[in-house]
């Protein structure tokens, strides 16, 4: 066949050749006879923007009298042209390369031909690259078999099942692990597990033994459908498991929560002298850690370290969460140094783990110290960060030292990004100290940031003062249904509108919704439901609701006390009364002028007065 014509040489190839030649620019003329290198004749051609100045990019190297095209450069411009669906061009070029180069084109020109049909979703006519292959070679290789294999595949599992019986096994073509590695994936793709069995038994047949990438498909295969245990049998029928076998596995153990299983798997993982990747590490840390287990999870990282293992922040923050979790915040500040030391440079979420273990621990000056660091180690706070210190100086009190955060967070370029809960925070630690007024002029200037919001508190405090709780109800559901989280003068009002309304169940269950949102209510808040259970003379209800609420860490007050110790001397329940006096006592509550007045009523009319007032004061 004739060589395609030469297209005239455009000036773009040219200044891009001497773009990428400008050492050799003194030496150009119109003349001249210096020619590219092949490899920068490649990257000229990848470089165009079109398959016509690919193809005049091309051509242009051809005049030069001692430049010789390759296998390479011809493999490039067919792949440009495959990008631009230019495959008729594609057939002339195939066509041409004997001549040109003296050599039929290889295997990589067919391999590329398959790949830029597949990339065009032309994927039924990579089967004619074929006919191309068998045109020049007679025979084609195994490799451009697998490659067509490989995109029908991906395409329809049905049809690649036939190319491979009538095209490669009626023709005499004897696969390879590479080619029932891709009907494997084919099968397990489409959660044919059942014929991935009887592949692999087909495999066996043939007298080749599946290699480990075969059974990783399988593992995944069964483990994505659930069937772990079936995946564990398999992998005893394993030669030579590797790294990602016990990855399929351990992880698929973590999805389900057993503990046991995945360490038994680390072990054996270990005593082969394998070591998990780091995601598969930082699963088992963190599923040692949910069990407490963090001792263990420390020495898990350490194996891992001694056996050549790399980890990163993630698995070292996983550990650090975990002692956090367990209240050994200081043991976790141990390993953020040792993550340093170690080269694993800590990130913002290190330092918030810990700001958060610190906060919940109380030690609001370690926490602050961290937070300080964070800036003199060039470590950016984030919105959690600030959200995490308010959050945690404004709940035990430290209402100046919150503000004071606040005022950074909103020098900061993302500010609150929109949030509002470190706002809320600052209301609910003036809230928490009885500053009621300060709260709701507060709340009044968040309405600038927040008008919305805002607007809405503000209607549901009003209709609970005007006796309006459900309206208020409506509005606070409409709230929250639009991802709204309000603030501790909203629930305290509507909780005190429940109670006062009888509506106890309804009050029950916005305090157990303001726990899990993390806003614990004060005693203020709960003491308006146990008022109005003593009230309907549900006293059991009342000391069970005042049991369950402390076990939550919300912390009772004198007022807690005093309706319940009132009703239950008010039923002549002098020993039940005793009972709950003492256990105030023993909280460091100390009881009003109307507990003492219950009581020694209550006592008074019994006959074994002065035994009783003994015991109070032995109480006492």
């Amino acid at each position: 066949m004739k060589l395609l014509q030469h297209s005239t040489i455009l000036s773009r190839p040219y200044a891009c050749f001497l773009k990428y030649h400008s050492h050799f620019q003194s030496h150009y003329s119109s003349s001249s006879s210096l020619p590219p290198t092949q490899d920068h004749l490649c990257q000229l051609i990848l470089d165009q923007k079109t398959s016509s100045e690919a193809l005049q990019t091309f051509r242009w190297a051809s005049t030069f009298s001692k430049f010789t095209h390759s296998q390479s450069t011809y493999r490039t411009l067919i792949h440009k042209l495959c990008i631009f669906r230019r495959f008729d061009t594609v057939k002339q070029l195939l066509d041409e390369m004997p001549t040109s180069i003296g050599a039929n084109p290889g295997e990589d020109i067919f391999i590329t031909i398959v790949r830029g049909l597949s990339r065009a979703g032309m994927t039924r006519r990579v089967i004619t690259v074929l006919d191309l292959a068998y045109k020049f070679h007679g025979t084609p290789s195994l490799k451009i078999f697998n490659s067509i294999l490989d995109v029908l595949v991906k395409e329809d599992i049905d049809m690649a099942r036939e190319f491979y019986r009538k095209s490669m096994m009626e023709s005499g073509v004897r696969g390879d692990d590479y080619t029932f590695g891709i009907l494997m994936k084919g099968l397990c793709l489409t959660n044919r597990i059942g014929e991935g069995f009887k592949l692999l038994q087909l495999i066996k047949n043939n007298g080749v033994t599946p290699n480990t990438v075969i059974y990783n498909t399988l593992l995944h295969a069964l483990c994505r459908n659930g069937k772990v245990g079936r995946a564990r049998s398999l992998m005893n029928e394993m030669v030579d498991p590797n790294e990602v076998t016990f990855n399929i596995l351990i992880s698929s153990y973590y999805k389900e929560e057993n503990l046991v299983q995945a360490l038994v798997l680390l072990e054996k993982c270990f005593a082969l002298s394998l070591v998990p990747d780091v995601v598969t590490v930082t699963k088992v840390v963190e599923i040692l850690c949910n069990a407490g287990r963090v001792t263990e999870a420390a020495e898990v990282l350490e194996r891992v370290e001694s056996l050549g293992g790399s980890l990163d922040a993630v698995a070292y923050n996983t550990l650090i969460k975990g002692f956090c979790g367990v209240g050994k915040v200081k043991v976790g500040l141990h390993f953020l140094k040792q993550m340093e030391n170690k080269g694993y440079l800590p990130n913002v979420d290190t330092y918030n783990i810990l700001i958060y273990g610190f906060c919940e621990s109380r030690m609001l000056d370690l926490a602050l110290d961290l937070f300080n660091d964070m800036k003199t180690d060039g470590i950016n706070r984030n919105f959690v960060t600030f959200d995490t210190m308010i959050r945690g100086l404004c709940s035990e009190g430290r209402i100046e030292d919150g503000f004071s955060i606040l005022e950074l967070m909103e020098e900061t370029k993302e500010g609150s990004k929109g949030h509002i809960s470190p706002y809320n925070s600052i209301i609910y630690g003036l809230f928490k100290q009885n500053r009621f007024d300060e709260a709701s002029e507060f709340l009044a200037k968040m309405g600038k940031l927040f008008p919305r919001a805002v607007d809405r508190s503000m209607t549901i405090i009003q209709k609970c003062k005007e006796g309006a709780i459900e309206d208020a109800k409506n509005i606070y559901d409409k709230m929250i249904d639009e991802g709204g989280i309000p603030s501790i003068l909203v629930y305290n009002s509507l909780v005190h509108g429940f109670s006062q309304h009888g509506s106890i169940r309804e009050a029950v269950e916005l305090i157990n919704e303001m726990i899990s949102n993390n806003c614990f209510p004060i005693a203020s808040t709960f003491n308006a439901i146990i008022t109005e259970f003593c009230e309907q003379g549900k006293i059991e209800s009342a000391l069970k609701f005042m049991e369950d609420i402390t076990a939550r860490g919300c912390v009772p007050n004198t007022e807690t006390y005093s309706p319940l110790i009132d009703v239950l001397c008010r039923k002549g329940d002098i020993q039940k009364a005793l009972q709950v006096f003492l256990e105030m006592v023993e909280k460091g509550i100390l009881p009003d002028q109307c507990i003492w007045k219950s009581l020694l009523l209550s006592l008074s009319l019994q006959n074994n007065f002065n035994k009783n007032v003994s015991n109070i004061d032995y109480l006492l």
